[in-house]
């Protein structure tokens, strides 16, 4: 088992009793110390939940719910407006799917800039394998690679250095995080790039100091040499116009049908509430799809592992990864209906939207959860118009 795997074990007991284990710091202490990043294996200030709810192992409700069984709302803010920052940047991309379209085509046309220019190259081989000689960004870099993880506060840290310092390009950097991120999110990684970068709230960057760094380290990195002293804002597409939210589809009428979990949400028992008695399970991999180059192989090996985990012991589960292989084994059990969770913007929604455009395809009901639906919408603006709503998004799905 690798290291990512060994700090996050792939089940759902493990992530109920690491969120049972935060709840009682979830308020005072955590709002005191949730900016210090201690060191690998040394993040217990914060929830170190991410991996499980980017797989909807644990979703927001069930996360708040658990808080507020044990704070009330004021002493709990803190947390509670980071828990929701995910939903804000979920529903943000997914009423502008057009930012990750423009982003992984950035990212070919970088793949091939680091085939041609040599100096680049290096530059980006020197940064992803931590030998820059900043000695916090080359910690930061072989804590990702081993572990699946950064806290928040180095993240913003390290893609200040990448883009401001080193001068990469931030999607390269984007990229490196989604290959090797156990919670890597098509939404929530692009969209926190492109803030720091200044591209996402125009003129609004993140720009990484020494200070900042030896203070919230703990000491552990001082004197940090080098840095840039200036965030000048990136180039990027202009503003991008909110859409409307693609309709959730209707559950299935009974007959055959099969249930089709993917690494976006492999919460099967939500499925089972409402489709009792599936033909058939399966587990879509749609890993590659999200860089042009290899993804960490902890990252495909603990969302599958995950998906084993959560499905009836006595169900078989096949491991689908391409849109065909979806198509042949709907047509090997003879179902009638393909049910799926909700797929938002991102690899594996690509995937199902080629798996509907085969002739013959078995129909496909992707189902979102209600609280998606009722927050999505709201991200408009910034996240502080949408922050206001969060009292009443609680009311509606937390306490009811």
């Amino acid at each position: 088992m690798s290291d990512a795997l060994t700090h996050f074990p792939p089940t759902f007991a493990a992530a109920r009793q690491r969120l049972d284990a935060f709840v009682p710091r979830a308020a005072a202490a955590y709002a005191r110390s949730r900016n210090f990043d201690f060191g690998p294996g040394n993040h217990d200030n914060v929830s170190i939940l991410s991996p499980y709810v980017k797989a909807r192992m644990l979703d927001e409700v069930a996360i708040i719910r658990a808080v507020l069984s044990q704070h009330d709302e004021s002493s709990a803010e803190k947390y509670i407006a980071e828990v929701f920052w995910r939903t804000y940047w979920k529903g943000w991309m997914e009423l502008r799917p057009s930012a990750w379209l423009q982003y992984t085509s950035d990212l070919n046309r970088l793949r091939d800039d680091i085939q041609t220019q040599s100096g680049l190259r290096g530059r980006w081989d020197e940064a992803c394998h931590g030998q820059t000689g900043i000695a916090p960004f080359d910690a930061w870099a072989r804590e990702l690679v081993q572990t699946g993880y950064l806290h928040n506060h180095a993240r913003m840290w390290f893609a200040s250095i990448w883009i401001f310092t080193l001068e990469l390009p931030w999607q390269l950097g984007a990229d490196f995080f989604l290959r090797h991120l156990l919670d890597g999110d098509a939404a929530v990684n692009t969209l926190s790039w492109r803030w720091v970068a200044g591209i996402q709230t125009k003129g609004k960057t993140y720009l990484a100091t020494a200070e900042n760094i030896a203070k919230y380290t703990d000491g552990r990195f001082r004197d940090v040499k080098g840095l840039a002293q200036h965030a000048v804002p990136r180039e990027g597409p202009g503003d991008i116009p909110a859409g409307a939210l693609p309709p959730s589809d209707p559950f299935p009428l009974p007959g055959r049908y099969g249930i089709l979990l993917h690494g976006d949400d492999l919460d099967v028992d939500r499925l089972l509430l409402r489709a009792e008695d599936p033909v058939a399970f399966a587990y879509a991999e749609a890993t590659p799809g999200h860089s042009p180059w290899q993804m960490a192989p902890h990252v495909a090996a603990f969302r599958e592992a995950a998906a084993r985990d959560g499905v009836p012991e006595d169900a078989e589960m096949e491991t689908l990864a391409t849109a065909q292989a979806i198509a042949d084994w709907a047509a090997a059990h003879d179902l009638e209906q393909v049910v799926a969770p909700y797929a938002p913007t991102g690899p594996m929604r690509q995937m199902l939207d080629a798996y509907r455009a085969i002739d013959g395809s078995v129909p496909l009901s992707l189902y979102r959860r209600a609280l998606d639906t009722a927050a999505w919408p709201l991200a408009t603006k910034g996240f502080f118009p949408f922050k206001e709503n969060i009292p009443d998004l609680i009311g509606q799905f937390v306490r009811r």
